[in-house]
């Protein structure tokens, strides 16, 4: 049995998830590309459009995506869009009013009710068109992406465009949270095709879900840290790993393999999750685990690659509230090009990075100090 198939059937074997053969695979790297391949698709559709997300915010690359789903549904497509209660609350209302006015079918997944926490959010990032091309990774509509990390007039991230049999998990993944709506699961729209092998990947659909325990995501990174041999790069916009999943990740550094975890240094969209990670600094380093913070921008991507053979994409963080409060999707790629991809643009941002080292315990008070205290808050909630 040769790597991959051992990679393929212990995940299969462990996950309960076939995987498919046949598969097309586009990697797009930061807004700049993301955007477009996205509005490409919805502007192109004949039949149907699903959008899930847990971001959409204001700004002009909010209006273009409305102003897309609003002619197609005016044309008889049918658009469903489903936006995170918490996670879109910024959404401009005449946005919204737009897209319903215009036939939009727009559901606010689990609605905020007064004097409660944030709960179980749906954290995915799906969009399908009709039923034969989809999109996943970490991107959300704002113009925060609308841009590129090479200038730092966006944020860095990580999308992938799929076509082949790998589509109908990512539309399971929309229809599970479309079952949270009031409207109908499918209608004449939908035909349920076959889809046919458009490429050479082999793809495994991850969904988890937002319950109490461990996710099917944490499992799925857990087997990849036990499976791995060589080497493992984790790009993640927040770091707070339960002890379990730091005790893997040590673990892998004692058997050989280099561990690497790439995540937002100063250009972070939440200063708190920075703190977070922080608190994880010293029993990271302390058990070989390499770390770099990202310079220019945030860096939002959620991308893992295991001994240049086979990588995740998805919406899944290295963060509890990720592998075990959030709804999220993650693909992982059989595929030794498409890691081969996903890994060049790994060393491009390792150059933008620095490493974080010894020197780490040498910091001021000042700095310390807010980190000890949202680790205790952590400990505490």
């Amino acid at each position: 049995m040769d790597s991959l198939a051992r990679y393929r059937r212990a995940l299969e074997g462990l996950l309960g998830v076939p995987a498919t053969e046949g598969n097309a695979v586009e990697v797009l790297r930061d807004g700049v590309e993301i955007f477009p391949s996205m509005l490409d698709a919805i502007e192109h559709a004949e039949r149907t459009v699903d959008l899930l997300t847990f971001v959409y915010w204001q700004g002009e690359i909010a209006e273009h995506f409305a102003k897309a789903l609003c002619q197609r549904a005016k044309a008889g497509v049918r658009c469903r869009v489903i936006l995170d209660a918490l996670g879109a609350r910024h959404v401009q209302n005449d946005i919204v009013e737009a897209m319903e006015d215009a036939g939009v079918q727009l559901h606010w997944f689990r609605p905020l009710l007064p004097g409660s926490g944030p709960g179980h959010r749906t954290h995915r990032k799906v969009l399908i068109c009709d039923e034969q091309v989809a999109f996943t990774g970490g991107i959300g509509i704002a113009d925060e992406w609308d841009g590129s990390s090479d200038d730092a007039s966006g944020w860095r991230e990580t999308q992938i465009r799929l076509q082949g049999p790998v589509v109908d998990g990512l539309r399971a993944a929309f229809a599970d949270d479309w079952l949270d709506a009031e409207f109908m699961l499918f209608d004449e729209h939908d035909r349920f095709p076959d889809q046919p092998q458009h490429g050479a990947t082999t793809a495994m659909v991850v969904r988890s879900e937002s319950e109490h325990g461990w996710s099917d995501g944490a499992l799925l990174r857990h087997a990849l840290l036990e499976l791995a041999q060589e080497r493992v790069r984790i790009t993640t916009a927040y770091l707070a790993p339960s002890q379990p999943m730091l005790d893997a990740l040590c673990r892998a550094v004692s058997r050989g393999v280099q561990v690497q975890i790439l995540h937002p240094g100063p250009q972070t969209d939440k200063e708190i999750a920075r703190l977070a990670a922080e608190n994880v600094y010293d029993d990271l380093l302390s058990g070989g685990v390499e770390l770099y913070e990202f310079q220019p921008t945030m860096l939002h991507a959620k991308v893992l690659t295991v001994d240049n053979l086979l990588a995740v994409v998805g919406s899944s963080n290295l963060n509890m509230r990720s592998l075990s409060h959030d709804e999220e999707v993650d693909v992982v790629l059989f595929d030794d090009e498409v890691t081969a991809t996903l890994d060049a643009h790994t060393d491009q941002d390792l150059q933008r990075c620095e490493r974080v080292d010894e020197s780490w315990n040498e910091r001021s008070p000042a700095r310390w100090a807010p980190q000890k205290l949202v680790g205790l808050i952590d400990h505490w909630t």
